[in-house]
């Protein structure tokens, strides 16, 4: 982890993306860093500081997910987000709450391997390369003298330079297609998994000869970039840095409201309960049982979140509670908040649908008054239908543009600007009627 990472720039890299929420980023910026911390402490000592576990309490389309989701990309560990809904008790239809920490797995296998292939790229090309070449070039028959094998060399390099430059894109060969893995967590339970992924490898075998397919030079160098990777690759050295990793990755459980029993709801939902109790030995820290082996949950960061409209965190079970005992309130978006996620943010949706209008060769133009009718209409839907915060701008956003898009094509060399009397056009009759506002905004 980079020592330079401090909690004041970690703000700041988030208040790129995110609008508001200072108390938020505030409190994962402080638990990252103490990881950073507890990585320079004695072993003994680093086995008893666990994570401060966070509960972000706030509406729908606030930045939640968002905080998350940038941090972990920030700092390159695995993050999976997960919804608490989808897990019931055992006994209840749904899936097993410990998939979470096994899809946190399958998340840090790919880091890791693309790392491990990015730092491997001249070996892995060599590998692509020379596997094509054999293809198009007949081998030596045995038994020839030094001064052909010699002749033979040459003529390999060269017509390797010619794969490697081109020359033989649209040529046809035959390779053996990979067989489609998957790392990910199918639900089933673990042995029912390792079953079926014994079976998948037996059935690869026999099936060796026919999953030969021809294709060309040029789709084979991304093909085989894959047997490159089991080949140069240890997939022991990935498996083991990859638990690593993942025993301080991030699990990101949404929804976690839906959970709570209320008083009055206890004898209608008894899943529920259910649910948290087996949520809490992963987050009190246990070892899952994965087909990669034992991975610890001690030291993973566990995030919740939730709007507790209809429940309040008090509802969840007492022991549930105290593994969450930091607690973070995000505000509800106003109308500058919007307008500011709109005009201000990296990456905002204004600049996404600039770049994809920039792929026909339009140039799309937003008034700064544009904008600002944007963020008023976006916060009045928020108030009259139902609140869903940021994520209502991508509804008002295609809404607006619906008719442009579908143009664009044929506009290439034009340039079109939003106006604000084109956003009123568009939308203030959206608004007035109530009804018609439920289903389309």
């Amino acid at each position: 982890m980079n020592k330079e990472l401090v909690p004041r720039k970690i703000v700041q890299y988030l208040d790129d993306y995110i609008i508001r929420q200072k108390n938020a980023k505030k409190a994962i910026a402080i638990a990252i860093r103490n990881r950073y911390r507890r990585m320079q402490l004695p072993k003994e000592l680093q086995e008893e500081i666990t994570p401060k576990n966070i509960m972000m309490i706030g509406s729908t389309g606030v930045g939640k997910t968002e905080i998350a989701r940038r941090l972990s990309k920030m700092m390159r560990i695995p993050f999976v987000k997960v919804e608490a809904s989808r897990f019931t008790q055992v006994g209840f239809v749904g899936r097993d709450v410990e998939s979470m920490v096994r899809d946190l797995l399958a998340v840090s296998i790919s880091l890791v391997k693309d790392e491990f292939r990015k730092s491997n790229d001249e070996d892995i090309e060599d590998y692509v390369l020379n596997e094509i070449t054999k293809k198009i070039l007949p081998p030596l028959p045995k038994g020839v003298t030094e001064s052909k094998k010699e002749d033979y060399k040459k003529s390999f390099m060269s017509m390797r330079d010619k794969v490697k430059d081109g020359t033989f894109d649209d040529k046809l060969i035959k390779i053996s297609m990979p067989d489609k893995k998957r790392n990910g967590d199918s639900g089933a339970p673990l042995e029912m998994q390792e079953m079926q992924d014994s079976l998948t490898n037996l059935m690869s075998k026999m099936n060796n000869k026919q999953n030969q397919k021809e294709v060309t030079v040029k789709n084979a160098k991304r093909i085989l970039i894959d047997e490159a990777v089991d080949n140069i690759i240890s997939e022991d050295d990935v498996i083991t840095e990859a638990i690593i990793r993942a025993e301080s990755g991030m699990i990101f459980i949404d929804e976690v409201d839906k959970i709570a029993s209320s008083s009055s709801s206890k004898q209608d939902d008894p899943g529920k309960e259910g649910v948290q109790r087996d949520l809490l030995p992963i987050v009190e820290g246990s070892s899952i049982n994965t087909k990669y082996g034992m991975l610890k949950t001690d030291h993973i960061l566990f995030i919740s979140a939730g709007a507790f409209s209809m429940s309040k965190p008090s509802d969840l079970i007492p022991e549930l509670q105290g593994r969450f005992p930091i607690r973070v309130e995000l505000e509800d978006l106003s109308e500058d908040d919007i307008f500011q996620i709109l005009n201000s943010t990296k990456n905002s949706l204004i600049k996404q649908y600039e770049a994809l209008f920039s792929v026909e060769k339009v140039g799309l133009i937003f008034t700064e008054e544009s904008i600002k009718e944007i963020a008023k209409y976006t916060y009045q839907a928020n108030q009259k239908v139902e609140n869903i915060g940021a994520r209502r701008m991508h509804t008002v956003l295609e809404k607006i543009l619906e008719d442009f898009s579908f143009e664009a094509d044929e506009k290439a060399g034009e340039s079109i600007t939003i106006t604000k009397e084109i956003v009123q056009d568009k939308l203030s009759f959206l608004i007035e009627d109530e009804d018609i506002s439920r289903y389309i905004l």
